[in-house]
């Protein structure tokens, strides 16, 4: 087992924690870690892009506008001007470090049209205002920003890592001694060791927590690591119960949490019974374009109320040459499971998505703990509000970044030296033969989130997943107690802390807002508050 030494230790290799890596100034040492590969994140499997004022007809004050519609009365002002008004800085940024974004045919960039690239509109957003690389944005911003942080000699990348623990040190603070965030225990996923990482910050940037549920668009890492840690360090979260599910991932039983990309209704898909008869019109006068709250819970109330499997998602009206010029990605994989989307209407379901709640941060994104940092699909900066619209939220990490990166880099020099910290004691705990435990109450878990705590809520499926979760944590803890750990022990250690976290905050919720519908409650009240958890 091994101790480092870094100025800075950035938990996750996502756009947000590679835009804090990127922003650092040259002389800071930091250590990025991913759980697997670098590319191992939400961003990578990203496909719409981002949302931003490009365009002269569009304007900052209708993306606020949109932006505070999208999210039933909940998000926070000064977090959404604030993120609208560096958003177009942010892309600028992007094309800088060399990111591709498709531009409009025959158009290369000149001083009187310095953005010559391609918009799309996604739902809820009155103008097209989202830029993107084809329909895999993420993987362009990903690739790019992994080229450029191998470059940097100031930043050391760790894979394979998940991290256990966050070390907290008492240490002199401006109104005396006050626990600091030190860095974290972390654990080797290859060689089963854990290791000892000291840093006078840390950034959690793990991104969002929708394995808790059965069925996710979400990559196998998303499962809320950062904002248990937090919570167990003693940091409030906020907005838990908001928990956004894309109306569109495809229904295939080949296709694990592939996800449809929602541009496609941007560009005039529109949604089918099994019959072919459409409806979104009967549900909202935007029709496919509306929120994805507005569109998940109408087709999970026609699948539920025909009893269907799955509905469909038809573009096969337009031109074959613009389906496979602008959806590449979805025509090709579609196309592997025989589905010729030119042609045929695509299968889908709703499916857990986007954690819209998080830690509770400040506008430089520092925690409640002094030290530790916090932010994109981890962080609750009120920006999203009860529903996140469309292509938001990679914007969130972008402009977020540089305020971590900014904050740490002017401070830096104040903040103590961590002491040395123990090293990982595993000395009293033995190798298990009962990782049947794990798999079953991994399912368990995940399985009574989907039917209690998912798009439709009633107070009693509430209570019984609030009971059941109870369950779960004593047996999880004292697992933990007994057992060498695994990456799967800790991914369902932090799981049941996501899940109490949702059903706690779901049960405090006593009306239907944004993406928290109660059957019992189905009216808005008034005023909008947040739901905070105090530790």
């Amino acid at each position: 087992m091994a101790t480092y030494r870094y100025d800075v230790l950035i938990i996750g290799s996502g756009a947000a924690g590679l835009t804090v890596a990127l922003r650092l100034p040259g002389g800071v040492q930091a250590a990025l870690l991913s759980k697997g590969k670098l590319t191992h994140a939400s961003t990578y499997y990203a496909q719409g892009g981002v949302a931003a004022v490009l365009d002269d007809d569009d304007s900052l004050e209708s993306h606020v506008q949109d932006t505070h519609q999208a999210g039933g009365g909940l998000c926070h002002d000064d977090a959404v001007r604030y993120t609208v008004e560096n958003g177009p800085a942010a892309i600028r940024w992007l094309i800088d470090q060399g990111v591709d974004f498709t531009r409009l045919a025959g158009m290369e960039s000149s001083e009187n049209n310095p953005l010559p690239y391609h918009l799309t509109r996604e739902g809820g957003h009155s103008h097209r205002r989202i830029i993107h690389a084809a329909d895999a944005t993420g993987m362009a911003i990903s690739s790019t920003l992994i080229e450029r942080v191998t470059e940097r000699d100031n930043v050391h990348l760790f894979e394979h890592r998940v991290a256990v623990d966050l070390i907290l040190q008492e240490h002199d603070g401006p109104d005396g001694p006050e626990k600091r965030c030190c860095g974290a225990y972390v654990h080797n996923i290859q060689t089963g060791e854990t290791d000892v990482i000291l840093a006078r910050s840390v950034v959690l940037a793990t991104g969002g927590a929708s394995k808790v549920y059965l069925y996710t668009s979400n990559p196998d890492v998303a499962t809320g690591d950062g904002i248990a840690m937090a919570w167990r360090a003693g940091c409030r979260v906020g907005n838990m119960e908001f928990m956004q599910f894309h109306p569109t991932c495809l229904y295939h039983p080949k296709a694990k949490s592939f996800l449809i990309t929602e541009a496609i209704r941007g560009e005039g898909g529109r949604l089918l019974l099994p019959n072919g008869e459409r409806f979104m019109p009967r549900f909202d006068e935007r029709a496919e374009l509306a929120p994805r709250d507005v569109v998940a819970r109408a087709i999970d109330h026609e699948m539920k109320r025909l009893g269907a499997d799955c509905l469909y998602l038809d573009i096969s009206h337009k031109p074959a040459d613009f389906i496979i010029e602008h959806f590449p990605t979805v025509y090709a994989k579609c196309l592997q499971l025989g589905l010729d989307i030119t042609r045929d209407p695509i299968p889908v379901v709703p499916a857990a998505h986007y954690t819209c709640g998080g830690v509770v941060i400040d506008p430089h994104g520092r925690t409640d703990v002094p030290g530790l940092y916090a932010l994109g699909e981890t962080s609750f900066t009120g920006l999203h509000g009860a529903n996140r619209m469309a292509s938001n939220s990679l914007l969130e990490c972008f402009v977020y970044g540089q305020a971590v990166a900014d904050d740490i880099g002017a401070h830096l020099a104040e903040w103590p030296v961590p002491r040395e910290a123990p090293e990982w004691d595993d000395s009293q705990v033995t190798d298990s033969d009962e990782d049947v435990v794990i798999s079953h109450n991994w399912d368990e878990l995940r399985r009574f989130m989907w039917d209690y705590v998912g798009i439709v809520r009633t107070a009693k499926r509430l209570e019984r997943a609030q009971h059941r979760v109870e369950l779960l944590k004593s047996e999880i803890a004292e697992y933990y107690s007994n057992y060498h750990i695994s990456n799967d022990l800790l991914e369902l250690r932090n799981l049941v802390v996501i899940a109490d976290l949702i059903i706690r905050s779901a049960l405090r919720r006593r009306e239907s807002r944004g993406l928290h519908f109660m059957r019992e409650f189905p009216e808005a009240s008034e005023p909008p508050r947040d739901t905070i958890l105090v530790p």
